[in-house]
C-alpha cells in the first residue's frame, strides 16, 4: 500500500479529494446532478448563507440633493408666513367690527350722532376702535361725526339755539381736537350770547373788578374784558383794560419775587400764561422766576440735607440752629410747601413720640408728657401722637362735652393721667363706648378720616380713647387710620376721582406725616393731573386744563412734564 485513499471510496469517512467529476457527459441534453458527474453531495447551514446584496441604489443618489432643496423652500414659506401673519389675520374677515362699522355708517346717515345708549355714530365707531385701534373707517368715521356736529351747531346757530349749538361744538371740539371751524362757531356762539347784553355794560362790570382787585377767574375783570372782546374782537377798550389786568399781575409777581415768595410768583405767572398767553413781559417774569428758583433751590436743598444728617445723629430738638427741628424750619422758611421739608418735620414729630413711648416704658411720665408736647406743636393730628396721649392717661372724662373741647382745641388734658384712679365703666359707659368705635369704624370705612370735625373717623376714636384710654380696639383703629388712608388713595386713583386720592394725601399728611410713602403717592397723583390735563388740551378744554396742571404744579413743581404741559397750554396747543 502506498498509503493514498482512493477518492472513489464515498463509505470511508476523512478528507474529500477534489475531483472534476465525469466530463464524458457535458455533451449531454439533461442536466446533470452532483451525483451523475461524480461531485460530492453536500448541504448548507442556514446561518453560513450570505444574504445577496441589495442593488445599486444609483438612481437615489443622482436624486439625493432635492431633500435639502425641499427642506429649505419649506423654511421660506414658513418665515413669510410668520412675517406677514398680520396681514394674513387682516385678510380674515371680522364679522363683529364690520357689523358694527355697517351700524355706525347707517346712524351717521340717519343723522344719530350722540348719545349713551350705545346706538349713536359716535360710541359705534369708537367701539370699533376699541376693537381695533387703528381702523380707518373707524377713524375716518369719527372725523365725519364731528364734521356733522359742526353743521349741527352752525344750523342751531343760525336758529338761534344756543344751547344745542354749545354742545354740538364741545363734541366737534373732542373729536377734531379743535380747529378753525370750531373757533369761528366758537366766537360766534359767545357773541350772540353777548348780543343780549350791551358791551357797554359789560366793560363796566369789567371795570369794577379790576377796582376790587379781581383781575382773574370767573367774573374777574380779565373773564369780563375777554366777552367783550368775543363779542366785538375790535373793540379798543377792551383790549386795553386786557392789557391793565396783565400790567397789575405782572406788578403782582414782581412783589412777590422781592419779598422772596416764589411760591406766589409761579403761580401768579401761571395764571397770566392762562388769561393773557402772549402778553409781552411773560418771558421776562418765567426768566426772573427761573432764577430765583435755582438760587432757592440750592439753599433749601442744603437745609433739607442738614436737617436729615441731624435727624440721624439724633439731634432731633434743641437749642441752636443745627438741630433737625431747626434746620426743616428753614427749609419751609424758602419753600413752605416743600414736600421733604414737611415729611422732615412729620419725622421730628415721630422721633419725639418714640422717645415718649419709651419714657412711658421707664414709668417717667413728666418727661413723657414734655415730648408729647412738643410733638403736638408739629403734627396735632398724628395717630401714634394721639395713642400715645391716650397711652399716657390723658383724656377719661366723664363730662362728654368736655372730651369734645379737648379733641377740638388738641391741648392735653391736665394733670398726670396716670395718677388718676379711674372707676370702672358703667354699663352706660360701656353701651356708649361701644357706639362711638361703631361710628368710627363706619366713618373709617366712608372715607370720612379727618372730616367732618367732630365726626370723623380719627375725632372718634379718640373720643373712645378718652372714654377708656386702654380700649385695645379704639386705639387699634386709631393707628390703622394711616393705612387706610393709603388704600383709598389707591382706590380713588384707580377710579379716576383725583380730588378723592388729594384728600387722602392730605389726611396721610396729618394722620403721619414722617411717612415715607408720600412721595411716590404723590407723584403718582401729579401725574394723573397732567394726564387728564393733557387729554383736555386735546378736547380743546384750555380752562380745565389749566386747573388741572395747577393741582400737579402744587404736587410736583419741579415736574419736567409740568413745563412742556404748560408751555401747550400757553401757545394753545
Amino acid at each position: 500500500m502506498n498509503g493514498r485513499k482512493d477518492h472513489n471510496d464515498r463509505g470511508s469517512a476523512g478528507r474529500t479529494e477534489p475531483t472534476l467529476g465525469n466530463l464524458d457527459n457535458l455533451d449531454g441534453e439533461k442536466p446533470q446532478s452532483r451525483e451523475d458527474v461524480g461531485l460530492p453531495k453536500f448541504s448548507l447551514d442556514p446561518d453560513m448563507v450570505r444574504p445577496a446584496p441589495p442593488p445599486p441604489q444609483r438612481r437615489s443618489k443622482r436624486r439625493g440633493w432635492l431633500v435639502p432643496v425641499a427642506l429649505l423652500v419649506v423654511i421660506g414659506v414658513g418665515t413669510s408666513l410668520w412675517v406677514g401673519q398680520d396681514k394674513l389675520r387682516g385678510l380674515v374677515p371680522n364679522t363683529e367690527l364690520d357689523g358694527i362699522l355697517g351700524r355706525a355708517e347707517t346712524a351717521l346717515q340717519q343723522g344719530h350722532l350722540d348719545g349713551t345708549d350705545g346706538s349713536s355714530a359716535r360710541e359705534l365707531f369708537e367701539a370699533a376702535r376699541a376693537l381695533q385701534p387703528d381702523n380707518d373707517r373707524a377713524r375716518d368715521g369719527l372725523r365725519n361725526v364731528g364734521q356733522a356736529e359742526i353743521a349741527r351747531a352752525d344750523a342751531a346757530l343760525q336758529a338761534h339755539k344756543l344751547d344745542e349749538a354749545d354742545q354740538a361744538l364741545t363734541a366737534a371740539r373732542e373729536l377734531l381736537g379743535g380747529g378753525s371751524d370750531v373757533d369761528r362757531l366758537t366766537q360766534a356762539v359767545a357773541a350772540a350770547r353777548n348780543g343780549a347784553v350791551p358791551t357797554d355794560h359789560l366793560i363796566e362790570q369789567a371795570d369794577q373788578a379790576f377796582d376790587a382787585g379781581k383781575l382773574d377767574g370767573d367774573g374777574g375783570a380779565g373773564d369780563l374784558y375777554r366777552r367783550v372782546l368775543a363779542a366785538d374782537p375790535n373793540n379798543a377798550v377792551a383790549k386795553h383794560g386786557l392789557d391793565k389786568v396783565g400790567d397789575a399781575l405782572a406788578a403782582q409777581v414782581h412783589k412777590a419775587l422781592d419779598a422772596g415768595d416764589r411760591t406766589t410768583a409761579s403761580s401768579l405767572v401761571d395764571r397770566l400764561a392762562v388769561l393773557l398767553p402772549n402778553y409781552a413781559e411773560l418771558p421776562a417774569l418765567r426768566a426772573a422766576l427761573v432764577q430765583v428758583s435755582q438760587q432757592d433751590n440750592g439753599a433749601l436743598a442744603d437745609a433739607i440735607k442738614q436737617g436729615q444728617d441731624a435727624l440721624r445723629e439724633g439731634r432731633v430738638t434743641g437749642q441752636g440752629d443745627d438741630t433737625a427741628q431747626a434746620r426743616f424750619k428753614a427749609a419751609l422758611a424758602i419753600d413752605p410747601d416743600n414736600a421733604d421739608a414737611k415729611a422732615g418735620m412729620g419725622q421730628v414729630a415721630q422721633a419725639l413720640i418714640v422717645q415718649a413711648n419709651a419714657a412711658l416704658d421707664h414709668g417717667d411720665n413728666a418727661h413723657a408728657r414734655e415730648l408729647l408736647d412738643q410733638a403736638i406743636a408739629i403734627a396735632p393730628h398724628s395717630a401714634d401722637l394721639a395713642a400715645a396721649r391716650a397711652r399716657l392717661g390723658e383724656g377719661r372724662k366723664s363730662n362728654a362735652t368736655q372730651v369734645a373741647n379737648d379733641i377740638a382745641s388738641d391741648v392735653p388734658a391736665e394733670g398726670n393721667g396716670d395718677d388718676l384712679q379711674h372707676p370702672p365703666l358703667t354699663s352706660q359707659q360701656s353701651a356708649e363706648l361701644a357706639r362711638t368705635i361703631q361710628r368710627a369704624d363706619t366713618a373709617a370705612r366712608q372715607g370720612n378720616l379727618m372730616l367732618p370735625p367732630g365726626d370723623s373717623a380719627y375725632d372718634l376714636y379718640r373720643q373712645a380713647l378718652a372714654m377708656d384710654g386702654n380700649n385695645p380696639v379704639a386705639r387699634q383703629g386709631l393707628e390703622s387710620l394711616p393705612g387706610l388712608a393709603i388704600n383709598q388713595f389707591n382706590q380713588s386713583l384707580a377710579s379716576g376721582n383725583l380730588s378723592a386720592a388729594g384728600n387722602r394725601l392730605a389726611d396721610l399728611a396729618d394722620l403721619s406725616p414722617g411717612n415715607t410713602n408720600q412721595g411716590v403717592l404723590r407723584d403718582r397723583l401729579a401725574g394723573a393731573w397732567m394726564d387728564q390735563a393733557e387729554q383736555q388740551l386735546q378736547n380743546g378744554d384750555r380752562a380745565s386744563a389749566a386747573q388741572s396742571l395747577d393741582s400737579a404744579r402744587k404736587l410736583a413743581p419741579g415736574n419736567p412734564r409740568l413745563a412742556s404741559l404748560m408751555a401747550r397750554l400757553q401757545s394753545g396747543g
